[in-house]
């Protein structure tokens, strides 16, 4: 068979777990490629916060954190249960702390842990209040020098060209409450003011981590090809030998002699592929993830007999539609004291606080014709508006015209007034806030259990008593703003084994064909254990892909 190109590993997409593959398969000494059909390296690992939910890791022990395999198994044992094969579960357990180590070792990578962000179900068998989340040391993009240019943009900009790490994130929400969120907020000040001087490009949160690992790319010499479509696999005697992609307008065929690693994402931009596995309402527009993310991968795979599961679940999270503006995904929001969300019908119908995958879950599994919750409505008085952040503006800050012009948001002097401004029933509405009062009076949600564990109080406000999670709506006016059921990127994909392998529905495995991040179906199965397990799935599962071709050509 004639091929234009030829090298060991060809992996298609260039987000973390891409990266981390070529890196461990190019030390072992294989020919590797990397391919990617967007302008941009990074994908939607770049566009996240750069968390890594990584189990029994380092940095926890050094932090005097007491966590241990057997732990952490009871913990996935309590929140992915049967969903997922145990042997895939147990893989990401023992191969997640080996694939940060190696990182270290090997790549020169830096992490830091995020102290306090705890696990989403903390109070499971198995949880940690404390947190398992690391995330990227913060980067000076100015050392890839010209391929600085080449990766992926943040989609929303901070005011002011600040930049943050998650726990920074987390303690300039506090800003008007704590002595720790003044400094961090001054500190942040100060060193952007000091990186615009000095011309540092300083990176955080996902661009930080892809940053680290294209410097480390470079330095091994590893080659990414962007702007190169990946089209189809090239299957001979029932193997993957290759791919076929596109290359300046022409079709090249790739050999892969060793194996094709899929690490392209999953579907979040296919909008007929979300209308026949996911959920309804859906649409494209309410997604954070990387716009190349089309299903290219999974549907390759599907075409030569993989299996696929997990199709109709997402990395989800309410998330709003900001007038000439991308979606914003609201994370720390929901937990502030004084917000509520409400149905159509004007009713509370969740733990506002709780992790954004139960949160959309829960709006999905009440939705209907007869009783909307899509979109529904995050709603909060002015106290809110003047303590915390909302989006990308710090208390006190105005909200642009345009967001009042549009409807994105709605603003009145009173609970009915603004009830009529968003066509939800005022009567039930004011019964609503008038409960909620009640409870944050006394501390203690008595319909949803808001900030009753360590993740809700992650980010509630300490100062707020006796329940950081809790305060009354009574300050006028009143604001409201559409949330819808966005994501981070599609959870379903390809079956893999525990060595990352692709799978027939059979449940042989096809040859030389691999798979990670959201182009393989999720370790996680229907659930989101903690702060980074979509990046640090990718990570660690692009690291076992990469071992396991290294082995068999030892053998």
């Amino acid at each position: 068979m004639k091929f234009d190109y030829s090298y060991d590993l060809v992996i298609v997409g260039s987000g973390g777990g891409g990266m981390t593959a070529s890196l461990v398969a190019k030390q072992a000494g294989l020919d590797v490629l990397l391919i990617e059909k967007t302008e941009y390296y990074g994908g939607s690992t770049a566009l996240s916060g750069g968390g890594m939910w990584v189990p029994n890791n380092f940095l926890l022990e050094k932090a005097g954190v007491e966590d241990s395999y057997e732990k952490a198994k009871e913990y996935l044992s309590n929140t992915v249960g049967d969903r997922v094969p145990t042997e895939n579960q147990e893989a990401f357990l023992k191969e997640a702390p080996e694939m940060i180590g190696w990182l270290r070792n090997n790549a020169n990578m830096k992490f830091l842990y995020v102290h306090g962000y705890s696990d989403y179900h903390p109070d499971r068998p198995g949880g940690l209040a404390a947190g398992r989340g690391l995330e990227s040391k913060p980067f000076n993009g100015r050392k890839l020098k010209n391929d600085f240019q080449y990766l992926r943009p943040p989609s929303i900009e901070a005011p002011f060209g600040i930049a943050f790490t998650i726990s920074e994130y987390h303690d300039l929400g506090m800003i008007t409450s704590t002595w720790r969120g003044k400094y961090v907020a001054l500190k942040t000040g100060i060193k952007t003011i000091f990186n615009l001087i000095f011309g540092i490009k300083y990176l955080t949160l996902g661009r930080a981590l892809i940053a680290r690992l294209r410097y480390a790319m470079k330095k091994h010499n590893i080659p990414l090809w962007l702007e190169v479509p990946f089209k189809e696999l090239i299957v001979e005697n029932k193997k993957i030998v290759g791919v076929i992609a596109e290359k300046e307008n022409k079709e090249i065929r790739i050999e892969a002699k060793k194996g094709v690693l899929l690490a392209a994402g999953g579907f979040p931009f296919n909008l007929e592929m979300r209308k026949e596995y996911q959920p309804q309402p859906t649409s494209i527009e309410w997604s954070s993830a990387c716009p190349g993310n089309t299903g290219d991968a999974i549907l390759a795979g599907i075409k030569i007999g993989a299996d696929i599961d997990l199709m109709d679940d997402a990395w989800w999270g309410p998330s709003s539609l900001p007038p000439e503006e991308p979606v914003f995904f609201h994370v720390g929001e929901r937990g502030y004291p004084g917000g509520i969300m409400v149905n159509k019908d004007g009713k509370r119908f969740t733990n506002e606080a709780a992790s954004y995958v139960v949160v959309v879950h829960e709006i999905y599994e009440k939705h209907s014709e007869e009783n909307p919750h899509i979109p529904c409505y995050f709603i909060f008085d002015q106290r809110f508006k003047n303590k915390y952040m909302f989006g990308i503006a710090f208390p006190r800050m105005k909200f642009p015209q345009k967001y009042y012009d549009t409807s994105y948001m709605n603003k009145a002097e009173t609970i009915a007034q603004l009830a009529k401004k968003i066509g939800v029933n005022a009567k039930k509405l004011e019964e609503t806030i008038n409960q909620y009062n009640e409870f944050a009076l006394n501390g203690k949600d008595l319909d949803f259990g808001k900030g009753d564990n360590a993740y809700d109080n992650f980010y509630g406000d300490p100062k707020v008593k006796p329940n950081p999670n809790l305060a009354p709506l009574k300050k006028p006016p009143y604001y409201a703003v559409e949330f819808y059921p966005g994501d981070l990127g599609t959870k379903g994909g390809l079956v893999t084994n525990e060595y990352a392998q692709v799978l027939r529905k059979n449940g042989s495995i096809i040859d030389g064909l691999y798979a990670t991040g959201n182009t393989m179906a999720s370790v996680m199965g229907n659930t989101y254990p903690g702060p980074g397990s979509p990046v640090c799935s990718t990570m660690t599962f692009g690291y076992v892909a990469a071992k396991h071709i290294i082995e068999k050509k030892q053998k």
